[in-house]
């Protein structure tokens, strides 16, 4: 296999933030379709929510062990195959009037999309030391969440105009061209391979683990991506069925949103140098202020602007909260990139697609205040794990 060339690196670099979105591009270009879907396919909302949810848990349990692969086998080769194999599946899924194949499918992209985006994380790792390599991970948080804002912005399009199938078609060529450019300017950037052993993963695991601050970082992302997928789940029913707008509408809701989050995310690189657990436990209080205020609002005006307008501040938290966490996590354990960004990756998913789509499932948010009662569980159950590493840190 062919080692990365200098004269590449650049495009190489560029060519990683390209695959970094693929996993926020797989979930939210096909929002603003899910009322559509439901319909189509005569199903229930929940039975097209859990295309979404059957993703992100995918996406999660494949990061346990695609780091300790990636760490074994190399980064490149993985990219190639993820690359081809996403072109399949998306034209699989626009084929099929089967919502069990559809299933399958999305656990297959789940799946891909775990290999690829952790091979990813650890090129930057190895391509990248001290202040640029921090200054690189810091940036990639921000590009993935390009995803989440374009793509339903470009998927309320394509539905309205084509039909749910076109937003997998646009995603079976964007995989396709990916694929063709790592072909050309691509190359490995592993340095000294581990021994793919399961002794040796769990060793790994158990020493990961046992580093509080890296285990609470994870909780903290996977709590703070969970306010953005509880929207998701929601939010295109709720604008569309409820309050009875438009899929471009829902798009735009959704472009909002990602934007509330990029914002969050460039808060957090320009804060970079501030000390840490403070202005997490900030972003804390002001987002369980701002659930408080969504609340009480919620008895007076109730309607499209109010719901994205609470909804767009709370996410910047959320953003701020995850760019932190998250960028910290991935450069925490640098002898070990892949299984480190693994394992954040796969922790957060899961603890995000589960505490979601469970919140979703019990209060079935209809209403500006139910949405509220969502972001308001979520909150406290970061203020919970932040109380606990702070009264660990009292008693060290």
């Amino acid at each position: 296999m062919r080692t990365l060339k200098e004269k590449n690196k650049f495009i190489a670099t560029i060519l990683a933030f390209a695959v970094i979105p693929i996993s926020g591009l797989a979930t939210d270009i096909y929002l603003p379709s899910m009322p559509s879907m439901a319909t189509e396919f005569n199903l229930p909302e929940s039975s097209i929510q859990l295309t979404l949810s059957i993703f992100l848990i995918s996406y999660g349990l494949t990061q346990f062990f695609a780091g300790s692969i990636a760490d074994s086998f190399g980064r490149y080769r993985i990219s190639l195959i993820s690359m081809a194999l996403f072109v399949v599946s998306f034209l699989i899924t626009v084929s099929t009037d089967n919502i069990m194949v559809i299933y399958a499918m999305r656990v297959c992209q789940g799946a891909l999309s775990g290999l690829a985006v952790v091979s990813k994380r650890a090129f930057f790792v190895d391509v990248y030391e001290g202040e640029q390599r921090k200054h690189y991970l810091s940036i990639m948080t921000i590009v993935w969440s390009v995803g989440p804002i374009i793509a339903p912005f470009i998927g309320g399009y394509l539905q309205k105009h084509f039909g749910w199938q076109s937003n997998f078609y646009v995603l079976a060529g964007y995989s396709l061209l990916i694929l063709i450019l790592e072909l050309i300017f691509s190359g490995e950037t592993l340095k000294t391979k581990n021994p793919f052993h399961i002794s040796f993963l769990l060793k790994e695991y158990e020493r990961m683990f046992k580093t509080k601050d890296f285990f609470y970082g994870m909780l903290m992302c996977g709590l703070s991506y969970a306010m953005v997928i509880f929207f998701n789940l929601c939010g295109a029913f709720i604008i569309e069925h409820k309050m009875g707008y438009s899929e471009v509408i829902a798009g735009y809701a959704s472009l909002i949103l990602g934007f509330a989050w990029m914002v969050g995310g460039f808060l957090g690189k320009a804060l970079i140098n501030k000390a840490f657990l403070p202005k997490i436990r900030y972003a804390n209080f002001i987002q369980l202020a701002l659930i408080v205020l969504m609340f009480a609002a919620s008895y007076f005006t109730s309607n499209l602007y109010s719901l994205v307008a609470f909804a767009f501040a709370i996410h910047i938290t959320a953003g701020f909260i995850f760019n932190n966490y998250f960028a910290y996590c991935l450069g925490r354990f640098p002898d070990s990139a892949g299984l480190a960004g693994g394992l954040t990756g796969g922790v957060a998913f899961i603890i995000t697609s589960g505490i979601s789509y469970g919140i979703v499932a019990l209060i079935k948010p209809e209403i500006q205040l139910q949405v509220a009662e969502g972001y308001f569980i979520l909150g406290i159950l970061g203020l919970f794990i932040l109380s606990m590493i702070k009264i660990r840190k009292a008693h060290i």
